[in-house]
């Protein structure tokens, strides 16, 4: 979404095409982090999405990519393959409410994430990074008064909670492969494990009434060799699937997004986009991901031994670290909310004044 509003503002041409009727995905990453407002202030609109609460986030770039004519969105639009012509990906094909769809196009992005078809069709290898834990994803209403409370862990058991509003979205870090042990036992042991990190939801932990209350987000970690081939890029988790830690999948998306924008405005404006215009984006935007999935497997791995101990939950030793070695809170803060080379708005305007 990011891409396209970038694009359509420098005049170029997109069609974006969303599988789903809206955006409200429960496993969406919404946790938006200081690199992307720093995005959001350049494009002049930090203002006005900080009065929107951040899980209406992909809403309201929608919103300002259609205040330009060349900006075009088609909502429950499945792609189902692509068009490959001589060697070159030349457009794909989608299903939507009214029929198929045939799309002929100068450059596919897939930024569909980390189940991303669009990088399925493509042929193109994925290496798996690995990931030993996955995550049970629950809601639980909200209520006037509950504390402000986003992270806990204690004793071999961690819950982080999202604000949406009237409602908790809840996520319960789990040992990977152990989900089906678990539905084999007690809800009401499961919910015994939530009240004990955070007790004010005792009164409201029955709203579980099953397993399939819950639901099992497997954790993928893995990136694309190649994020290219002519004709076809992709970005975001499409190339690199993120662990949910730290919550930088999103922000990474967006830099992606950025870069993208900055290379392969001037091509796309004059109609010739080169195998190396694509390689350019790889080359820039491949060091920070290498970088924060590896930080991101350290954290893991620690978090995960922790899982189902009786002991007390210790801090990844990378963060550890980063406490004794004494390094200025606006350094830590900086490393975690802007990461390694954050991108600028080079794109212009172009309708700026009209």
């Amino acid at each position: 979404m990011m891409l396209g509003y970038l694009l359509a503002r420098a005049g170029i041409e997109v069609l974006i095409l969303e599988k789903h009727a809206d955006f409200l995905r429960d496993f969406r990453g919404d946790t938006i982090h200081p690199s992307t407002l720093q995005v959001m202030h350049e494009l002049g609109v930090l203002e006005e999405f900080l009065k929107r609460p951040q899980w209406e986030f992909l809403d309201f770039l929608a919103l300002q990519g259609r205040r330009y004519p060349t900006f075009h969105l088609r909502m429950q639009a499945e792609v189902t393959g692509l068009i490959e012509e001589q060697g070159r990906i030349a457009g794909l094909n989608a299903n939507t409410p009214d029929g198929a769809l045939e799309v002929r196009t100068d450059l596919v992005v897939g930024a569909d994430g980390r189940n991303s078809r669009v990088r399925d069709c493509s042929g193109m290898e994925v290496k798996d990074v690995g990931a030993p834990m996955d995550v049970l994803w629950m809601r639980l209403s909200k209520r006037a008064g509950d504390p402000e409370l986003l992270f806990r862990a204690d004793r071999g058991k961690v819950l982080a909670m999202f604000d949406r509003g009237d409602y908790w979205q809840c996520a319960f870090p789990i040992p990977k492969g152990r989900a089906e042990e678990m539905r084999r036992g007690s809800i009401e042991n499961f919910r015994a494990s939530i009240v004990e990190l955070a007790s004010f939801l005792g009164d409201r932990v029955t709203e579980l009434r099953d397993w399939n209350d819950v639901k099992l987000l497997t954790v993928r970690v893995n990136r694309m060799r190649q994020w290219y081939r002519s004709g076809l890029l992709c970005i975001g988790d499409a190339a690199h699937a993120m662990s949910p830690v730290g919550g930088v999948g999103i922000n990474l998306a967006i830099q992606d997004a950025v870069a993208t924008a900055n290379v392969l405005a001037g091509p796309l404006r004059n109609g010739v986009i080169s195998i190396d215009d694509l390689a350019r984006i790889q080359r820039r935007r491949e060091f920070p991901t290498r970088l924060t999935q590896r930080v991101q497997a350290l954290m893991q791995k620690q978090q995960a031994r922790g899982l189902g101990r009786a002991g007390p939950t210790r801090l990844p030793w990378p963060l550890r670290l980063l406490e004794r070695m004494g390094l200025p809170r606006r350094i830590r803060t900086r490393l975690v909310g802007v990461g390694m080379r954050p991108e600028h708005v080079k794109t212009p305007d172009v309708y700026l004044g009209d």
